[in-house]
């Protein structure tokens, strides 16, 4: 038995974590969860963190995010897969987070489902790994 779990154990090892994982315990910011995973949508793991790391080097807030024009933010996330609709979909999500929620994520799936570009793996996500 004790052979076994050290094999499962060094099989692992070698798994990096999901991107949004990485983004949750690094920044502990249900914003960056929710653009980290809205990014990571059919697009790989190591291109996700490199898009959100280059991202959060324009913009730390929804309201700073709001400010970026849509063009800065396609070519901030390519080559995130859907990078020119992600882009649109971003700003409109820092919109609506600062118009109807007051600049802060919601903490519900049936809000965040508001949300344009988010669906319920998202939603999902942001409940569970961003608060």
């Amino acid at each position: 038995m004790s052979r076994s779990l050290s094999l499962l154990r060094r099989a692992v090892e070698k798994w990096q974590a999901p991107a949004v994982s990485v983004v949750a315990e690094k920044t502990r910011d249900p914003f960056w969860v929710l653009v980290s995973c809205v990014l990571s949508l059919r697009t790989k793991d190591e291109t996700t963190a490199e898009a959100t790391a280059r991202l959060q080097a324009l913009a730390k807030t929804p309201a700073e995010m709001l400010h970026l024009s849509v063009p800065a933010i396609t070519r901030a996330i390519y080559p995130v897969g859907f990078y020119k609709t992600k882009a649109r979909h971003l700003r409109q999500i820092c919109a609506d987070l600062i118009g109807r929620f007051g600049g802060r994520v919601p903490d519900t799936i049936e809000e965040l489902l508001t949300l344009k570009g988010v669906g319920r793996k998202t939603a999902n996500l942001v409940v569970t790994v961003g608060y």
